[in-house]
């Protein structure tokens, strides 16, 4: 049995609660850490946890586990997750994993000389429609990739941004492109591969907040494909949606938080309907979830192989963040591979500042 704790008793831990909980057989939830006691303990009554701790020192040296759940706002990600690497402790950080590349690269440097490793939460890689959509184009079922699209139109009215840490640069690392469209469009990346290029605009339009409140971007792919993101926390009727327009077949996604098979839907070219049976899965109720990516991450554990979304798999995410923000700020079409230490958006997202703050 492996054995888990929380630090951080926000309302993402919740689900970090729940997952543990449905994998009971696998894993147990043995401590929690957050830096309001009460509501420590208030969590620790409510999930079951037998032990909480003031600090997470105090919960690296009192106890024995196998992962921490990094569950706080989005400054303390890499202290934390540094911490449980010197401790040889592995982590399963909350998305973003860093506030910026620079953050990143740390990390690696620090999972090198640990026996740990981070895994960062992208749970949406993990529905089962997901993982099969991704091995049918490595088989090439689909045929060549065209076009794709992806948006997240979410809806994050003022009293959202009452919380300090919401909304600015140094605590939360951007906007709806940072902690928001994300989700979709790393699995995106996760399906389409390596970017090449980003030509990319940021605005923000209605939140009094430092960050953007809308981003959009056209990048070009690799293998040639061509894809528009929009990431928008100003949209009522919320949606999350991926369309990818494949040689053979359009493959779509549309749901808000998390999916089935039954929020996809697979539309074949003239003459290729043997596609929709390639389609069909096994699973079909199973939502992407952090139950299916914590299964996940205990499967690597057990068999000692390399957690999925390693810290290299969420560099690469990042540096498509890193890559909108500096298009959208400097005016410049950002290639892969061009933001480095030199940079100004490697050390920050905000890189040259918003076109705003001025």
């Amino acid at each position: 049995m492996r054995r888990a704790a929380i630090v951080g008793t926000g309302a993402i831990a919740a689900a970090h609660a729940e997952a543990v909980r449905a994998l009971g057989d696998r894993v147990e939830l043995v401590a929690v850490v957050d830096v309001d006691a009460d509501r420590a303990m208030a969590f620790a009554k409510e999930w079951g946890v037998p032990r909480t701790h003031p600090t997470p020192a105090a919960l690296l040296e009192a106890e024995d586990l196998d992962v921490v759940h990094v569950c706080t706002p989005p400054s303390h990600h890499v202290p934390l997750a540094l911490e449980c690497l010197a401790a040889g402790v592995n982590v399963l950080v909350e998305k973003p994993p860093a506030l910026s590349l620079s953050g990143m690269d740390r990390l690696i440097a620090a999972e090198r000389g640990s026996a740990g490793r981070v895994s960062t939460v992208f749970q949406h890689r993990f529905g089962p429609a997901a993982i099969r959509l991704r091995r049918l184009v490595s088989e090439g079922a689909f045929g060549r990739s065209f076009v794709a699209k992806c948006d997240t139109l979410w809806y994050r009215g003022d009293s959202y941004f009452d919380m300090p840490w919401r909304g600015t640069w140094d605590s939360e690392g951007g906007g709806p492109t940072m902690g928001h469209g994300i989700h979709q469009f790393d699995l995106m990346l996760s399906v389409l591969g390596p970017w090449q290029e980003i030509r990319a605009v940021a605005v923000r339009q209605a939140r009094d907040v430092q960050t953007e409140d809308v981003s959009m971007a056209l990048v070009t792919f690799a293998d040639g494909t061509v894809a528009s993101v929009t990431n928008s926390l100003l949209s009522p009727r919320e949606t999350s949606q991926l369309r990818f327009d494949f040689e053979r077949a359009t493959v779509e996604v549309e749901h808000l938080y998390g999916y089935t098979d039954a929020h996809w839907t697979v539309t074949p070219a003239p003459g290729h309907d043997e596609v929709v049976s390639q389609w069909r899965g096994e699973h079909p109720g199973i939502v992407s979830s952090h139950r299916c990516q914590l299964a996940a991450f205990l499967d690597a554990l057990d068999d000692g192989s390399v957690p999925p979304v390693t810290l290299a798999d969420a560099r690469d995410t990042m540096e498509f963040v890193a890559a909108l923000y500096a298009s959208a700020f400097t005016g410049a079409v950002v290639k892969a591979g061009e933001i480095g230490p030199d940079s100004p958006f490697y050390a920050t997202m905000e890189g040259t500042g918003a076109p705003w703050a001025n």
